[in-house]
């Protein structure tokens, strides 16, 4: 009996090993990894084939049906998260036995009201990274589930997106033959869903058999990526997976981790968001908006770069209404989640502790994945950023499509929410474009509007998704005030060094629009700072510093100013 228990307790140990893998790969799996990648792209099921016709990846704040977990270790987190997701979608628990995980649940307080159960074979938590993605044909048509080859050597969860999409119903198409294998992973994409995807640039260094264009060629084919950003991985982050210190909240803003100047990450992240802002625009071709976010010490008050550990606030998961945020010690969840609160008004923002699970580099987003709803109604609107006193009215334009087609689109409007909002009924202008004017306002007025849509088949969805909760705001503006702030920031200007290439001094011109207390300095390739050339008061107008290049090897550098919320960078070349 004794030599029984023991065999049970030793199972049970090995068993809870597996499921309690790291985010990272252990060094036995990277000595499996290469045989694994050439074994996967002839094993995953599926069509290993593009979709037949044009798709559009969805969005993670995109109207979700359901939201994908693996019950394999971090019982409390995974509760909490079923207890919070079950209030907007189904969620699916991908597990070894349900009645295990009803039991636990019920144990704890969590209501079993919208929950599925998938008795599958698993490796570990991080769905993120396997899951399945929601890409719909023609924009908003039928629903797909894509994959491709997971990163790890854990193929039991890279077959976890083709028994979901067998449980659904939907077919499921798999970059894994030639030439579009593709390795990758989740937790290093994010997509806008009009077409931009980002990553790090882990995706180009797992794929060295590829160019760049190829990799581009599959997303593009797989996922409708039609523009594909891909930045510098950072020196500290050892799973390179951007959604540890980045986040998209919507199509034109970004959440971006924050570092005190020179700590760990710091640099690489403040360069690989210049390099983003200096080179690419939002799908409505505006400036991103962007929003920071402290990434905290952890409870000894080290972080990464002196062996704390990898707290981010950015890796929270969107389940329609509700945005569930990884938080660790209340005097830094506090201001986190004001953040969040205030860039995402009217969503509900709940905080999960997550110390028990940073250690092993994921939280909240790594272990959850989105499931889109059947029949999408898609709004896709460029909101009113600014508008000034005049004659004419405000026109709001958007772009409403559902399979079954739309039936009806209003626009909402107030310049008083506490009396409620006034519809005003779209007009279909061309194919699916819809419009309608908000009536002329005097200066100073703040006006709140959403957009809401129905289906031919009965479907509604709001723009926001939260709406009226939480709306798009603009103030009108005085001529004279739109005239000046334009020009202000026309004449923020920091110029191409001359000369470039340079050895070993070269001249830096910039113009200030008002008096500021300024920044410029210098950064290598992997975003650490070289030097401080003007740290200092300084008035308006024009100014030119020499910088000399002494010490430093032949290279390429960035120089970056900044000016209260002002910043530029630019590009330069050492040649010795």
């Amino acid at each position: 009996m004794k030599f029984l228990l023991i065999i049970f307790l030793l199972a049970n140990m090995l068993t809870a090993q597996e499921q309690t893998l790291p985010h990272y790969m252990t060094a036995q799996e990277k000595a499996q990894y290469q045989t694994y990648r050439l074994r996967q792209k002839l094993a995953k099921p599926g069509l290993a084939e593009a979709p037949p016709v044009a798709v559009r990846a969805m969005a993670e704040w995109e109207e979700l049906h359901g939201l994908e977990i693996t019950w394999t270790s971090y019982y409390e987190i995974l509760a909490q998260i079923v207890d919070y997701a079950q209030e907007e979608v189904t969620v699916y628990i991908v597990c070894s036995d349900s009645n295990q995980v009803k039991a636990y649940l019920t144990q704890h307080g969590v209501p079993l009201t919208n929950t599925k159960y998938l008795v599958e074979d698993y490796d570990t938590i991080w769905c993120r990274d396997y899951g399945p993605w929601s890409a719909y044909e023609s924009d908003v048509n039928k629903l797909d589930i894509i994959d491709w080859i997971y990163n790890r050597p854990r193929p039991d969860d890279d077959a976890i997106p083709s028994a979901i999409a067998t449980y659904l119903g939907k077919d499921i198409y798999e970059a894994t033959e030639s030439p579009d294998d593709l390795v990758h992973t989740g937790g290093n994409f994010m997509v806008d869903g009009h077409g931009t995807g980002f990553a790090s640039q882990l995706i180009l260094d797992e794929n060295t058999d590829k160019s760049e264009a190829e990799i581009d060629d599959i997303l593009y084919r797989y996922l409708g990526v039609n523009r594909f950003i891909k930045m510098e991985t950072l020196p500290y982050d050892e799973i390179h997976h951007i959604d540890m210190h980045m986040k998209l909240l919507d199509e034109e803003t970004l959440l971006v981790g924050e570092y005190p100047e020179g700590v760990a990450d710091g640099p690489q992240i403040e360069t690989n968001l210049q390099y983003v802002l200096d080179n690419y625009q939002t799908c409505f071709n505006r400036p991103y908006n962007v929003v920071r976010v402290p990434m905290p010490p952890d409870a000894n008050g080290r972080y990464p770069d002196n062996n704390g550990e990898y707290r981010t606030y950015t890796n929270s998961v969107i389940v329609n209404k509700t945005v569930i945020v990884p938080v660790y010690e209340e005097q830094y969840d506090t201001t986190a989640l004001r953040i969040y609160r205030e860039a995402m008004p009217g969503y509900k923002v709940v905080g999960i502790d997550c110390n028990d699970i940073i250690g092993a580099l994921g939280a909240i987003h790594c272990i959850t994945k989105e499931i889109g709803v059947d029949e999408p109604v898609w709004i896709s609107h460029a909101s009113i950023r600014q508008a000034y006193e005049s004659e004419q009215n405000y026109l709001v334009s958007a772009q409403i499509n559902s399979a079954s087609g739309i039936a009806s689109a209003t626009t909402w409007w107030s310049s008083d929410t506490t009396v409620g909002y006034q519809a005003l009924a779209m007009t279909p202008v061309g194919t699916d474009s819809f419009t309608v004017n908000i009536p002329a306002q005097p200066a100073g007025t703040t006006v709140y509007y959403y957009i809401s849509a129905q289906s031919n088949s009965g479907r509604s969805v709001s723009k926001p998704l939260v709406a009226p909760n939480g709306v798009f705001t603009f103030m009108i503006e005085t001529v004279s005030d739109l005239a000046e702030r334009n020009t202000t920031l026309s004449r923020f200007r920091l110029a191409q060094n001359y000369p470039n290439p340079f050895n070993p001094s070269t001249s830096i011109n910039y113009e200030l629009p008002i008096s500021n207390y300024i920044k410029l300095e210098i950064f290598n390739t992997s975003g650490r700072k070289i030097r401080t050339v003007v740290n200092s008061l300084q008035t308006a107008g024009e100014h030119t510093v020499t910088f000399i290049a002494d010490g430093l090897p032949s290279g390429v550098y960035f120089y970056r100013l900044q000016a209260g919320a002002l910043v530029q960078s630019r590009k330069m070349l050492i040649l010795k």
